[in-house]
């Protein structure tokens, strides 16, 4: 990658450290947010051996349309059309009840763009392993259970856009349903 693409990457990364500063994740270490999006655009570099800037930026930006007052503009003037649309389209829209978010995440999945597919699958990889590891202290067993079988679900759309990546969700995946069944006995 030449230096003008490590440039873009930082500039996104500190962007996103900027929006992201004072949000903690849910779990329960309550760790800085900005470690999530570093270790969703991380995954993408190290095991899906990804090297297109946009997406990489992409990543490091994903939720900041979500969970911050980061606007789509905002990110297009900064980064972009391609980064925008990349970000948009892994998006929620925040209005929605979560009951339908996470119903069109399932449903859109499939018709996501390949760069968008291989975001998402990053995002439930890294998100699942938190679930498991280190979920929110509100959440009883069976929520993470039923988070586990819903971003199954939803990853079962992303099928076939990278299988290191896919290998990688389900060997976590599985791994976390045998550490919370143990919970049950």
């Amino acid at each position: 990658m030449k230096r003008n693409g490590i440039l873009k990457i930082l500039k996104a990364l500190e962007f996103a450290a900027e929006k992201h500063k004072d949000q903690r994740r849910k779990g329960k270490d309550a760790t800085p947010y900005i470690n999530h999006p570093i270790q969703v655009a991380s995954l993408l570099v190290e095991y899906g051996k990804e090297e297109d800037v946009d997406l990489i930026r992409a990543a490091l930006l994903h939720d900041t349309i979500e969970d911050t007052e980061t606007t789509p503009d905002e990110l297009e003037q900064h980064f972009g059309l391609e980064v925008k649309r990349l970000v948009l389209e892994v998006t929620d829209d925040k209005n929605l009840p979560k009951k339908i978010r996470k119903q069109l995440q399932v449903e859109d999945a499939p018709k996501k763009s390949d760069k968008a597919k291989m975001l998402k699958l990053s995002d439930k990889i890294c998100n699942i392993k938190d679930v498991v590891h280190s979920p929110p202290s509100h959440w009883s067993v069976e929520r993470r259970k039923e988070y586990l079988d819903w971003a199954e679900k939803v990853v079962k759309g992303l099928k076939g856009v990278h299988p290191v990546l896919e290998e990688m969700f389900y060997k976590y995946l599985i791994e976390g349903k045998e550490i919370l069944s143990k919970f049950e006995s």
